[in-house]
């Protein structure tokens, strides 16, 4: 138990239901995880198109002025609040669209959550497609939000909810792997339409579209989830989706009914979801809500992720090579999600967290050093090529580390920690916290570069080494724990252990 958990690694409670890796759940998980292509696609695509000349004139000519300026501050190009905006009221109308889903989900089911989102995020493409002033572009970037929203609510908890416990660390990492596909292809749609003068980046917005087809697709050819289906009283379907993916030879009777004794039990308590999670007996659910999101975001990847192009411009490339230095790092990005695919439920999930973090902090202070000696804090200095590709090169492992820890593992461990009567509402608040939270950031990054210049990456190495320090302290491991299992992993832990009501307590609290 000493440092914050490891003891529950191996230990732990563990149910065995002979469920394996069939055909229909790898195929069922596919098609739910395909809801991370939005949210990745439109974290490529925002940067790219930011970062083409013939958007910029039509809709931001100010920046344009200031790059052609003879003398410039090199981290202060692209501080416009208008542009920012564009980025960022995506992700205020994801925070409100992720709170309302999770009360939409308990009416509905999260198959028609996610086919919401698809439907929202289609819609939002057109709009941007269309554009012909800011307002237009703020009006789709917000229907692409509350696409976001839904999916991003609906589509962790499906994974988590669907797959084998054994193997749900990989499943549930394949919202991530979708996102990092995603942003990878918005990635090499810009570097492609950056050539096209004039309407190029019609085409880069209006592809957003195809993502969200997959999403609609897929939600149409999956089931519910057990838990859901059962929570609706649709008991004999819940029993045909768990045959479905668990196959012939599972004791498909033995789980169901464990789900659909948690569902009772989450049943008794009529108060509501939101109150409940307030309650002292659900601290560490509340706790982990918040922090793992809010972590994931002050890492400094999303800002990284948004303004790569714009970064690697900062940094001395072109603009095709800064679009290039992008398309690379999204191939990185999505290989090291692989190797977390792969490791996940053989290490666990501390271990991806601990290395990660500590090899994030080296970059950034690495990357903070180079661009304060090269760039300096006028920024009117330019920086050799060779000091260039370092920058590439370190963004790059900073990309790695993240994709094999905190990137899969903020959509993993809140998918998988929540009981079933709060599962819908703690999902809500983690997706509304680190749609907020990329508000805020992707608000204030280049205000912030501006002010701070390279201070900005000593500013989320130091957020890194904070929550590298939680984890260690607070979070302990969930590896193979059957989520109908998971109170033991908490009443074990050293310091939630306090907080959580045993079973007898819960039985008779009204």
């Amino acid at each position: 138990m000493a440092g914050g958990g490891f003891a529950v690694a191996d230990g732990g409670p563990s149910v065995d239901y002979g469920g394996r890796v069939t055909f229909s759940v790898v195929v069922t998980c596919l098609m739910a995880a395909s809801g991370g292509l939005i949210f990745g696609y439109d974290i490529g695509i925002s940067g790219g198109v930011t970062a083409m000349e013939s958007f910029l004139s039509a809709f931001f000519p100010g920046v344009l002025r200031r790059m052609a300026a003879a003398r410039r501050d090199q981290y202060c190009v692209y501080d416009s609040h208008i542009l920012t905006a564009f980025t960022s009221s995506l992700y205020l109308a994801g925070l409100a669209a992720s709170l309302v889903a999770s009360r939409v989900t308990r009416a509905i089911g999260r198959q028609a959550v996610m086919l919401a989102g698809g439907a929202l995020f289609f819609a939002g493409a057109a709009v941007n497609a269309g554009a012909v002033n800011i307002a237009m572009l703020i009006v789709g970037r917000m229907l692409l939000g509350f696409g976001i929203g839904f999916t991003n609510q609906a589509a962790p908890v499906y994974l988590a909810e669907t797959a084998p416990p054994k193997w749900r660390g990989a499943f549930t990492t394949g919202f991530q792997l979708f996102l990092s596909i995603g942003n990878l292809a918005a990635n090499l749609v810009n570097y492609g339409t950056s050539r096209i003068p004039t309407w190029g980046w019609r085409l880069s917005l209006g592809l957003a579209a195809a993502p969200a087809a997959v999403i609609l697709v897929g939600a149409l050819l999956i089931p519910d989830t057990p838990s859901s289906l059962i929570v609706r009283g649709r008991v004999e379907e819940a029993c045909a989706a768990l045959r479905r993916v668990r196959g012939p030879k599972a004791d498909v009777d033995a789980e169901l009914e464990d789900v659909a004794r948690a569902v009772e039990a989450a049943r008794a308590y009529e108060e509501g979801a939101f109150r409940r999670i307030l309650r002292r007996e659900h601290r560490h659910h509340l706790v982990m809500a918040v922090a793992i999101p809010l972590f994931q975001q002050l890492t400094g990847v999303i800002v990284i992720a948004f303004f790569s192009p714009v970064l690697f411009q900062t940094a001395g490339f072109g603009s095709n090579g800064a679009l290039m230095g992008a398309v690379i790092l999204g191939a990185v990005n999505l290989g090291s999600t692989l190797v977390s695919t792969v490791t996940i439920d053989r290490y666990g999930r501390r271990p991806l967290f601990l290395t990660g973090g500590f090899v994030m902090v080296i970059c950034q202070i690495a990357v903070a050093w180079i661009m304060g000696s090269q760039i300096g804090r006028d920024g009117e200095s330019a920086m050799a090529r060779p000091y260039s590709l370092a920058v590439l090169a370190l963004t790059c492992v900073f990309s790695a580390s993240f994709g094999w820890s905190w990137g899969p593992l903020a959509w993993v461990i809140p998918g998988e920690i929540f009981p079933v009567e709060i599962r819908s509402a703690g999902q809500g608040i983690s997706v509304a916290v680190n749609l907020g939270a990329t508000f805020l950031l992707t608000q204030t990054f280049l205000s912030m570069l501006c002010t701070l210049k390279y201070v900005t990456f000593i500013y989320y190495a130091a957020w890194v080494a904070i929550m590298t320090a939680f984890v260690v302290a607070f979070l302990p491991e969930t590896k193979g724990v059957p989520l109908e299992a998971m109170g033991t992993v908490w009443e074990r832990h050293w310091y939630w252990g306090r907080f959580v009501q045993p079973p007898a307590e819960i039985a008779q609290d009204p």
